[in-house]
């Protein structure tokens, strides 16, 4: 699947994923002003145009991207690993995606909710998931 930002000075190609999660964490919230809509990759993507992009350390186990010229929130990347959680926006020509799950769902405002029945999972839940696979991320 490929997508780009607003301007198109950055693109991205990775493997076709089908399904998407929103994240209610208040990081996630603040960066995008609302839950973050995400497609998970577990390889890092094909990305041009890095030169137009910021990356920056948002948690001592996580860093963030955005196109500078545009704006436009580009993913989440686990340190360590290969996980990229890429913003649902970018990838525009896909009908075929599920809603599948919601994350930090104990952390979600009371003043929006989704229709869609998706898994769920609170911020404790979400952690013992990753200390199973022997990240520890901080509150």
């Amino acid at each position: 699947m490929k997508g780009h930002c607003l301007c198109g000075n950055v693109t991205i190609e990775l493997e076709d994923i089908n399904t998407f999660e929103a994240c209610h964490c208040t990081m996630c919230r603040r960066w995008g002003s609302g839950p973050l809509m995400a497609i998970h990759s577990h390889s890092k993507p094909d990305i041009q145009g890095e030169d137009s992009m910021t990356v920056y350390p948002s948690s001592a186990w996580a860093e963030r991207a955005f196109c500078h010229k545009c704006g436009t929130n580009l993913y989440y990347h686990q340190l360590g690993s290969e996980t990229y959680v890429l913003s649902l926006g970018l990838f525009q020509e896909n009908p075929n995606l599920s809603f599948e799950s919601q994350i930090f769902i104990d952390k979600k405002p009371d003043y929006y909710e989704f229709a869609n029945d998706t898994v769920n999972l609170t911020q404790q839940e979400l952690f013992d998931k990753f200390a199973e696979k022997g990240i520890r991320p901080k509150d």
